[in-house]
């Protein structure tokens, strides 16, 4: 059976930065993923996570500032590592408990004015499910 969004939806970033700040939460990352990061920093990996990183039981999340819950990359309304940023990033708004019902892609487009924009560009089924998975 096919998802209710077999007809692709309205998404396009408009680099508002609501995605990367607002409320408490955890932006995973792999060994890998930090690696990368730290590479484009031009800092060793051991610094990497200990200045912008937190053990969350046997996984590894960014830090977020504790007042406004801006990821520790945000500056402005910019990732400041945008092209290394983590694949749970990278693939916003895409994960599965945004599009599980159109009740949840609508309350997720109250976070992101991207979703259903009136210039956002029609993602096909296919490519929402490449970000998936």
């Amino acid at each position: 059976m096919k998802p209710w969004y077999k007809e692709g939806l309205r998404f396009g970033c408009t680099g508002c930065g609501q995605c990367c700040t607002g409320s408490p939460g955890y932006v995973w990352l792999s060994i890998k993923e930090a690696e990368t990061m730290a590479d484009a920093l031009k800092i060793p990996i051991e610094e990497f996570i200990r200045k912008y990183t937190r053990r969350v039981g046997d996984r590894l999340s960014l830090k977020e500032d504790a007042k406004n819950y801006d990821c520790v990359f945000l500056e402005g309304k910019r990732c400041s590592v945008y092209e290394v940023r983590p694949k749970q990033c990278r693939t916003f708004p895409w994960w599965n408990e945004n599009v599980e019902s159109v009740a949840s892609w609508k309350e997720t487009s109250g976070r992101c004015e991207g979703i259903n924009h009136k210039d956002a560009p029609l993602v096909s089924l296919e490519e929402i499910e490449k970000q998936l998975s």
